[in-house]
């Protein structure tokens, strides 16, 4: 059972609903030490005066604001602490605004938003439900960890979702930070009519499951494939970029592409090839031959079941990824 991170209030109106706040997210980032090179001696990091070249102790460290010309403002720690916002029990929702409005960059951190206890949860539902309904988001302030915290609250099945935003002044501008960048689109003609024809052709069913990180993956084999004193192949470059001259014709064979039946990009590109130690190095790409339910596991849960559908295989609504591939490659053996 996770741990709250914080607790409170949330207010919208004149209702009150005590909640608590826990991550939604965590890391799977495969996490190396730094050794050097040739060694098993682990890298550390000290605080250094860059002058004495003596190390510091931490309690002798205090922030200096750079004015220029080596001069700067000198802010102690507990400086901060007195004007930090404090402690706040209370998230409190100013207004409700669409949910596209909210623009993706803003988008932060992620957390579940949860009522406190049972009693609390009949008021927590009806905002929830409200929420869903409406196709709304509730946009709010509050503290943690004395900082102050913009934060969008959205319905999700069964959960309230808050999300941290970044204030407006942390968002750059594309026209002043981006080298190349189109003006207000006037894309028209065969070319856009069949670009559109390619994305409605493969629209699909957002699921998740369907997607997995294949580089943390990579990374673990190839600490196991080292492990065991294996040779790593290195993977094919990425495809070129489309020519403009080229453009009409590949937007053409995708629809035609898609509309055959879609394939998803292989998840052998960039796969970890092992070549045992002292083996030899042909040249060649390994490659490995693949079998009808190679196939299918590419495919996602949606094109699975479009396929389930066209076979009439009984049960299909109420199976997984994994028992619609067995019932396909029954199907057809």
């Amino acid at each position: 059972m996770a741990r709250a991170i914080w607790s409170g209030v949330l207010t919208f109106g004149l209702v009150t609903v005590p909640v608590q706040l826990f991550t939604a997210t965590e890391d799977h980032t495969v996490h190396f030490h730094q050794l050097q090179r040739g060694t098993s001696d682990r890298v550390r990091y000290q605080r250094v005066n860059e002058r004495t070249g003596k190390e510091v102790d931490y309690g002798d460290i205090v922030k200096g604001y750079d004015l220029g010309g080596g001069d700067y403002v000198i802010i102690d720690p507990e400086e901060l602490d007195e004007i930090a916002p404090g402690k706040s029990q209370v998230v409190d929702i100013t207004g409700f605004v669409d949910l596209d409005q909210v623009e993706p960059v803003y988008f932060d951190r992620t957390y579940y938003l949860a009522p406190k206890a049972e009693e609390y949860i009949k008021v927590y539902d009806l905002l929830r439900a409200a929420l869903e309904k409406e196709n709304k988001t509730g946009i709010a302030t509050f503290v943690m960890r004395g900082k102050q915290y913009l934060v969008a609250l959205r319905a999700q099945e069964e959960v309230l979702v808050l999300h941290t935003l970044h204030w407006v002044d942390e968002v750059r501008d594309p026209h002043e930070e981006l080298p190349v960048l189109t003006e207000q689109s006037k894309t028209t003609g065969k070319e856009l009519d069949t670009a559109r024809q390619l994305i409605d052709a493969l629209s699909m069913t957002w699921n998740p499951e369907d997607y997995h990180d294949t580089y943390e993956e990579r990374v673990k084999e190839l600490v196991d494939a080292k492990a065991k004193g294996q040779e790593i192949v290195s993977e094919e470059a990425p495809p070129q970029a489309t020519n403009v001259i080229d453009l009409m014709e590949a937007l053409q064979r995708s629809v035609e592409q898609s509309r055959k039946g879609r394939q998803r990009p292989s998840t052998e590109r960039g796969k970890v090839k092992r070549i045992p130690a002292g083996g030899k190095k042909n040249g060649a790409r390994e490659k490995t031959a693949k079998g009808g339910e190679d196939q299918l596991e590419r495919c996602s849960k949606g094109e699975l079941y479009e396929q389930a559908s066209k076979r009439d295989i009984p049960g299909r609504s109420k199976m997984n990824k994994d028992q619609l591939i067995k019932a396909l490659t029954k199907a057809a053996s």
